[in-house]
């Protein structure tokens, strides 16, 4: 990953430790995140590998609350042991009428994950 360029400004964002972004979560500093600080836009980034590849897309304060509202529907699906995780991703995407391989929440925008609330009934 060479650079992630913030949506909302375009400018770069900042790679930074878990401190910055939950300085109240000191079992988070240690991961790592980018960050655009003018947006308020962030994301973390997967802990395997390198820990520089970043789990989705820069959320700002909207799209991070809508995500939450996303995986709060969806995730009880393959959570609870009813369908297996990647079934349940299966069928989303065909819900969302969406490749397999494009269905993550982590890269959805805010609309994509309201639909996701409405389908799965929450």
């Amino acid at each position: 990953m060479n650079e992630l360029l913030c949506p909302y400004c375009g400018e770069k964002a900042k790679m930074v430790g878990g401190k910055e972004i939950y300085p109240h979560r000191p079992d988070l500093y240690q991961l790592n995140f980018y960050q655009c600080a003018p947006c308020d836009a962030y994301v973390g980034c997967h802990k395997t590998g390198d820990g520089k590849q970043p789990l989705g897309r820069l959320a700002n304060a909207e799209l991070r609350k809508a995500k939450s509202a996303a995986h709060a529907a969806f995730d009880p699906m393959w959570k609870d042991g009813k369908k297996k995780r990647g079934s349940a991703y299966a069928w989303l995407s065909d819900q969302l009428g969406i490749d397999k391989r494009d269905c993550h929440i982590g890269m959805f925008d805010v609309e994509t994950c309201r639909r996701v609330v409405e389908i799965c009934g929450a």
